[in-house]
């Protein structure tokens, strides 16, 4: 076993935490907005989405990004992330069909040391819903 493995283990874990850490302060930052929770960390279909909330008759699914920047954790959600995002949501309205009579979109929450969460409503579009 290579000296880096372990470098990469730890590199990983830390990651994780800290994503951890940014879903947590969105969800509460969403909270706050009038938002309740459905679900967290919705893996299916070869893609995840981090939080899952309803508002009324919205429900959000929303991609939490943290990075150094704002700006940056914005700019990370990129077509690659979108299309599995997309799977992820097709699986879970598969699960949840009265969620189709209400409104649908995918939300971003930006989130940045030092910085209040930036939450994007319609922040891009759910491919083929």
């Amino acid at each position: 076993m290579s000296r880096e493995a372990p470098e990469r283990r730890h590199r990983r874990r830390t990651t994780y935490l800290r994503g951890l850490g940014a879903e947590r302060l969105a969800l509460l930052a969403l909270m706050l907005k009038g938002y309740r929770p459905l679900a967290r960390r919705f893996a299916a279909a070869g893609g995840e989405v981090d939080l899952v909330v309803r508002r009324g008759r919205v429900i959000a699914f929303v991609e939490v990004k943290a990075r150094p920047t704002l700006d940056e954790a914005l700019a990370a959600i990129d077509a690659r992330k979108r299309r599995a995002f997309s799977r992820a949501v097709r699986a879970w309205i598969t699960r949840h069909p009265a969620s189709v009579a209400l409104t649908l979109r995918a939300d971003a929450v930006a989130v940045a040391p030092g910085r209040w969460p930036r939450h994007v409503v319609s922040a891009f579009e759910i491919e083929t819903l």
